[in-house]
């Protein structure tokens, strides 16, 4: 008895096929852009980025695990989110998707509900207060700014609300995906708002993640070599799937080292601080509070192909090299992260990078060991938010591409004071969506997470003087250039 699960990052898309004790019987992976058309904008193409992905890497892993379809018991999807994609009657895209929190389109639309509805009276509602990550303000751009595309628009899609409906013909939700729909959904009643800015019949019917909600149609069958009947899972956003493929309980935190950091605790009970997101975790009675960072492996990227293009497939490792070669704290630089503005905590479009204490003898290596180090800085600030908010995690599991860069996942523990594990498996979201797809028809147990994936490492903090002194300055260093930013 096989499981499939499928992810959509936001530069990558991989899948996996399970069998029933947890081993993986095949991997596939596709890559894709991020298109950035302009300055704060991020968008994919539904049908070729998330749809393409999909089709192609369902029959990649059933041409290499050579199995008939009828062997896979059922599927679930996650992918990046929460993204804003309006189609038409026929769940047809009218134009690209704008995707989650690096998409900064919306602070006009962002101000002028905050006018209307009244900042305190969202995040009593909600749970979340609005931001860049919020769909609703996105939604509203769209009417402003695409008044025609708007005319045509029937639903109002995610990435995985848009999958779901392509493989089953169900318009459904997750519950922890909508609650990222601020202010259209309600998280004390867990329900959508009636409310003019988007009518309720627009939007994804809700459900819980690990609920079936559908099953493969025959026309999907022939585009993704499935079987027409297959179960399908309602499906979450990647980091949620991410913090099930690591076994996050209660009062525990995964850390995700991907194209951004996202960290996600689950707790027992509803936290509410406009510096964090709160939604319904992935079951009835449970809860997440959530944080991330906007740039994080995308700013390793970036600095790859900026500063080490000639390197080739080296590059990454010479960098690493030289970065273990630097001193802990860079020789005294320091490098805000926000190449893309910021999300949690602070929550500021207009944020932008900086490197701060250059001098003539600073080196590459240096540079690269500032950027780690930076990322490393904005996330110790979140995990002080959390403390502040009564959330401090009892235990963090690292996940994601980015656990494999040991400088960053050690700076990391250094700046944050906290120990983290890895498990022996790090596919990450596609690996959590298999689990929640064998959980769903009987294959698995939920506490079987735990067999399936076992810890393997842990990184234990160091006490690093000159990460103190840096902290410091990391924080000093946006409130004094806040302004001249913006």
């Amino acid at each position: 008895m096989l499981t499939l699960g499928v992810d959509i990052g936001t530069y990558e898309s991989k899948g996996v096929l399970v069998d029933a004790s947890g081993r993986i019987v095949a991997q596939a992976a596709r890559a894709h852009e991020m298109i950035v058309p302009r300055p704060g904008w991020a968008e994919h193409r539904a049908l070729e980025d998330w749809w393409g992905d999909l089709c192609f890497i369902t029959k990649a892993l059933l041409a290499e695990a050579k199995v008939p379809p009828e062997e896979i018991k059922a599927v679930a999807c996650s992918a990046i989110g929460p993204c804003m994609l309006p189609v038409d009657s026929d769940g047809a895209p009218l134009m690209n998707a704008v995707l989650y929190g690096v998409d900064t389109r919306a602070s006009a639309e962002i101000a002028a509900l905050n006018a209307t509805m009244g900042e305190a009276a969202i995040l009593e509602i909600c749970g979340n207060a609005l931001t860049s990550q919020a769909v609703g303000p996105k939604i509203l751009w769209l009417r402003n700014n695409r008044p025609k595309i708007w005319e045509k628009t029937a639903r109002i899609d995610t990435s995985t609300s848009f999958l779901t409906h392509r493989l089953t013909g169900e318009h459904v939700i997750d519950h922890y995906t909508a609650a990222n729909f601020a202010p259209l959904y309600d998280i004390a009643a867990q329900d959508w708002r009636d409310l003019d800015l988007c009518p309720r019949h627009m939007l994804p019917r809700l459900m819980w993640s690990n609920e079936i909600a559908g099953r493969v149609t025959p026309e999907a069958a022939a585009e993704t070599g499935l079987a027409p009947g297959t179960p399908v899972l309602v499906g979450t956003i990647d980091a949620a799937a991410e913090a099930v493929s690591v076994g996050v309980g209660a009062g525990e935190m995964m850390m995700m080292y991907g194209s951004t950091i996202f960290m996600i605790e689950v707790t027992e009970k509803r936290l509410t601080d406009p510096r964090l997101w709160h939604a319904p975790w992935l079951y009835p009675g449970t809860h997440a509070v959530m944080a991330g960072l906007a740039t994080s492996g995308t700013l390793t990227h970036w600095f790859r192909d900026q500063f080490a293009r000639d390197l080739g497939a080296e590059a990454f490792a010479t960098l690493t090299a030289e970065a273990e070669a630097s001193p802990k704290g860079a020789s005294g630089l320091i490098c805000l992260p926000y190449f893309s503005g910021e999300r949690t905590p602070i929550h500021d479009p207009n944020a932008r990078g900086v490197f701060f204490g250059l001098d003539l003898t600073h080196t590459r290596g240096d540079l690269y060991r500032a950027v780690i180090e930076g990322i490393a800085a904005g996330t110790a600030h979140v995990i002080e938010t959390c403390a502040e908010a009564g959330a401090t995690p009892a235990k963090v599991r690292a996940v994601g591409g980015g656990t494999k860069n040991r400088p960053w996942l050690q700076a990391t523990s250094d700046f944050t004071g906290l120990p983290q594990e890895i498990a022996r498996i790090t596919t990450g979201a596609s690996y959590g969506d298999a689990f929640l797809a064998a959980v769903a028809v009987g294959i698995a147990h939920p506490q079987d997470i735990h067999r399936w994936n076992p810890v393997e490492a842990r990184v234990t903090p160091e006490n690093v003087p000159a990460y103190a002194r840096h902290y410091a300055v990391f924080k000093e260093l946006y409130r004094r250039t806040k302004d001249l930013m913006a």
